[in-house]
């Protein structure tokens, strides 16, 4: 499977529990990045970013492909990052979103807003 169709395997487990603002960064095209794609997506409590961050490890399983290599933040609850290699995936209370703005960070991305 390519990062881009993980990818969208990863916005369905985001979709399943309501996130919102998903935003899916495709950095293929940026200089000196670490990974292929940022999905990044906005919960409204700790307990809506873990069960967003449990859907995703599902919908990633039901495809067929490797867990995360690695997973941050569970424990504090207000952003959960979860790194498949070549997608990494950011799960954040609003508030934190607004003010880590990684849309703003990786500005050169091409930029996907899923409605």
């Amino acid at each position: 499977m390519t990062a881009q169709q993980l990818s969208k395997v990863i916005v369905k487990g985001m979709e399943e529990k309501k996130a919102s603002e998903i935003t899916v960064m495709d950095l293929r095209s940026v200089k000196d990045t670490v990974t292929d794609f940022f999905v990044i997506c906005s919960g409204n409590s700790d307990t809506q970013l873990d069960a967003i961050s449990k859907s995703i490890e599902e919908q990633v399983h039901k495809a067929g492909e490797s867990p995360a290599w690695k997973i941050e933040g569970r424990a504090n609850g207000q952003w959960v990052l979860m790194d498949y290699v070549n997608v990494v995936v950011h799960i954040f209370l609003s508030d934190k979103r607004e003010y880590y703005g990684l849309e703003e960070l990786w500005g050169d991305a091409k930029t996907t807003r899923i409605s």
